[in-house]
């Protein structure tokens, strides 16, 4: 993929991204506020699968936190395990992560340090979150989810 394209294709997942959490919390009204031409209620999803689809669909985390292979196609055998930045800065940022750390399983880090990245794009280390990495400003349920999605890859994906 040419450099362009790739620094295309991350700006469209990062807006898709920030657009689809905006859009999915909010859905939700106030309570007793009508609702004109509500959908038929959903069947309830449990807080793993809704961490997976926000992961997978939303956020897209695996463009950053999966290793590629030699043609820069995901390696689905290493998925969410860290791999190397492919996204490049146009103009030199000292602030840039070069690596995106390993998710599967969210070993090393606490459900306290995950809703910081997730709500408040604050790092375990305290200080904001490098970029590329998207600063995401997630209600707290979403960001239980996720840690909840990512805590049970551990037995399928070992660190």
């Amino acid at each position: 993929m040419k450099a362009t394209h790739q620094v295309a294709f991350c700006a469209v997942v990062l807006l898709a991204a920030g657009f689809g959490a905006s859009r999915l919390s909010s859905r939700e009204s106030a309570p007793g506020a009508p609702q004109k031409n509500a959908a038929p209620a959903a069947a309830p999803q449990s807080s793993v699968e809704r961490g997976r689809y926000l992961v997978e669909n939303v956020a897209m985390c695996e463009e950053c936190h999966t290793p590629r292979d030699s043609s820069g196609n995901l390696d689905e055998s290493r998925r969410l395990q860290g791999a190397q930045i492919w996204i490049v800065p146009v103009h030199a940022n000292p602030n840039w992560a070069n690596n995106a750390p390993a998710l599967a399983g969210f070993g090393g880090y606490s459900d306290d340090q995950g809703s910081d990245v997730l709500e408040k794009g604050v790092g375990p280390n305290g200080e904001n979150i490098r970029q590329p990495m998207h600063i995401y400003h997630m209600n707290h349920a979403d960001a239980q989810a996720i840690i909840a999605y990512l805590r049970s890859l551990s037995s399928a994906y070992p660190q």
